[in-house]
């Protein structure tokens, strides 16, 4: 998980066509960033992540919306070193556990932050973070299992306005970001903006190192 720990912005992206995976990557690792999340909700994924590993080994790839087993299956077999998903799923959790792949399952709850405890998972997202109760919630929930080690990753309205009051909270090890790359700047091929948004975000990132 070192790798995760490493990184306090993750890419979280959609992308329509594979054939924008290896200029995306290329556009992130530009501005900074060596970590990007692909989420299973296009057709596309699988084949982007299989793109981005295969041609950028300095690239921590990772697969989001991982809601399945069998997704997981695909995931891992597209070559995904990481996965995450907006809930907590024991027989998702599983899968990724059996094969020593790094899981990051979401929560919304204390019950759902004790189920994703009881799975062995540490690293969790707070998921929509924005929607739920933003900062003010998630330091709440946080509270009660300082002792146990569990540390978030905030997804699901942050934005550049409000992504370091996340990262200034303790419990955070890194916030998800969908900005950074939209699915309608990744469609008009807008590299260089994505390279510029990356490097604002990591730039206003260091003010809570």
């Amino acid at each position: 998980m070192n790798n995760l720990n490493q990184n306090p912005i993750i890419p979280v992206i959609v992308i329509e066509d594979a054939e924008a995976a290896k200029p995306l990557a290329e556009a992130l690792l530009a501005g900074g960033l060596n970590i990007i999340e692909i989420t299973f909700r296009t057709q596309a994924a699988p084949k982007a992540i299989t793109e981005i590993v295969n041609t950028f080994p300095e690239m921590h790839v990772g697969a989001g919306t991982v809601v399945t087993p069998e997704q997981a299956k695909l995931a891992i077999e597209s070559g995904s070193q990481f996965g995450l998903a907006p809930g907590t799923d024991p027989e998702t959790i599983r899968y990724f556990q059996d094969r020593k792949v790094p899981f990051i399952p979401g929560i919304m709850s204390p019950s759902d932050l004790q189920t994703a405890y009881k799975a062995g998972c540490k690293q969790l997202k707070f998921f929509p973070a924005g929607a739920a109760g933003g900062p003010k919630l998630l330091k709440a929930i946080a509270a009660p299992y300082s002792n146990l080690g569990v540390r978030f990753c905030p997804t699901g309205g942050v934005s550049l306005d409000n992504m370091n009051d996340y990262l200034g909270l303790k419990e955070v090890f890194a916030i998800g970001g969908s900005w950074l790359a939209t699915p309608a700047q990744i469609k008009a091929k807008e590299w260089s903006l994505i390279t510029r948004q990356v490097r604002a975000a990591l730039e206003l990132a260091q003010k809570t190192a």
